[in-house]
């Protein structure tokens, strides 16, 4: 038998390296008309024509039904920059995350294609169906670029700026995903214009969320633009993507924590309840309606628990009321039968468990101020859900 080397033991390598992601989030109208370069101009390539694989929201083909052959003729017209590989539609909203045989469409589609590290994945699409092609375009050969064009308000100003892909598994949003910053993302505001008033409205809800943890000044914006934007004022909307989007971008660049290592995450204000509700709802709320109703929620803790004045928290429930979004829905109601507490509050567990380590929610001590707790009064939560309750307001 050798003898131990303890010198051998004690002995290793470390290393240490960084790398830096840069993007931009780009703003324009008709990007597939053929004057506009810009999407061209995003599309980098060592050795053109970069191969490119379009997926694309059929959501969003029924409203646009010319987009396919608006996107060849592009392609065509700039083929000296991209080579069109194919356009794959995929079924939109929740179900593009929760269905593996469209991830492995997709997936399929990346290899029958030669999609390499040096093409492109482009999603063409709401937040889910991003969320999704941008999780293939991740995990095939360690990582494929992948441009996003939301077509969503809630992806043009939040889920379509970000780090993050994901995909649903085991009954839990978001459980299986990575952080791949996308090469570009493009926001055409003419694709807002077939969103129906529910899919227009229920996106503003990420930019209250922003406004009431990072700016007043903001808030206020949205406060006088309340009426216009509840009308489809195009304007009203444009300069609140512009400005949300860019809050989102900020804080991902300079908190400190862009892959989200550590346990707090300020830009899920209101979310822990959002996520829960849109599982108990079978995702019949929309994800900004969700929001909307975990922000309240959160408000009327902070002032059941002494944080937050009655004021500042009804100035809230106001705006949302103005925008036509919800306060409340019949599941936010729902009791465990054994316990006799609300079922949406374990969405607090289940928000700690996706993060890890210690529970960590933000709340706001004022309009555009926020502070995180590290423990949730019960009694003060069971209070704020009461005051939601249709008999009691």
């Amino acid at each position: 038998m050798q003898s131990f080397n303890p010198l051998y033991h004690m002995k290793q390598i470390k290393q240490q390296f960084s790398v830096t992601y840069q993007y931009a989030t780009y703003f324009t109208e008709n990007l597939f008309a053929v004057e506009n370069p810009l999407l061209a101009k995003a599309i980098v390539a060592e050795s053109p024509p970069a191969k490119c694989l379009f997926v694309i929201d059929s959501g969003v083909v029924e409203k646009w039904q010319h987009l396919p052959q608006a996107i060849a003729d592009y392609a065509s017209a700039y083929q000296h920059q991209f080579l069109l590989a194919a356009t794959l539609i995929v079924p939109g909203g929740e179900q593009a995350k929760n269905s593996q045989q469209t991830l492995h469409n997709v997936l399929a589609a990346i290899n029958n294609y030669g999609i390499c590290r040096h093409s492109y994945v482009i999603a063409i699409g709401g937040g889910a169906v991003l969320d999704m092609a941008g999780y293939a375009a991740a995990i095939a050969h360690r990582g494929v670029r992948h441009i996003r064009i939301p077509t969503t308000v809630l992806a043009q100003n939040d889920s379509g700026v970000g780090v993050k892909n994901s995909f649903n598994a085991f009954g839990k949003k978001n459980f299986l995903g990575t952080f791949q910053p996308p090469v570009a993302v493009i926001n055409d505001s003419r694709f807002l214009e077939t969103l129906s008033d529910r899919d227009w409205l229920s996106g503003i809800s990420e930019a209250i969320k922003v406004a009431l943890i990072k700016d007043k000044d903001f808030f206020e914006q949205i406060e006088r633009d309340a009426a216009a934007l509840a009308q489809r004022n195009l304007t009203a909307m444009q300069a609140l993507i512009y400005r949300c989007a860019a809050l989102h971008m900020e804080h991902i660049a300079t908190n400190g924590d862009p892959f989200e290592r550590g346990s707090a995450r300020p830009l899920d204000f209101g979310h822990w309840a959002a996520h829960k509700l849109e599982s108990m709802s079978n995702y019949r709320l929309r994800h900004g309606e969700a929001v909307a109703i975990g922000i309240v929620i959160d408000c009327l803790y902070a002032f059941h628990a002494g944080y937050l004045s009655k004021a500042d928290a009804c100035r809230v429930i106001n705006l949302i009321k103005n925008l036509n979004l919800p306060t409340s829905a019949p599941e936010l109601f729902e009791k465990n039968a054994d316990t006799g507490t609300y079922q949406v509050i374990a969405g607090i567990n289940e928000f700690r468990e996706h993060l890890g380590g210690t529970l960590t929610i933000t709340l706001i001590n004022a309009i555009g101020s926020s502070f995180e707790v590290h423990s949730i009064n019960n009694t003060c939560m069971e209070k704020a859900i009461d005051w939601l309750q249709p008999s009691t307001n």
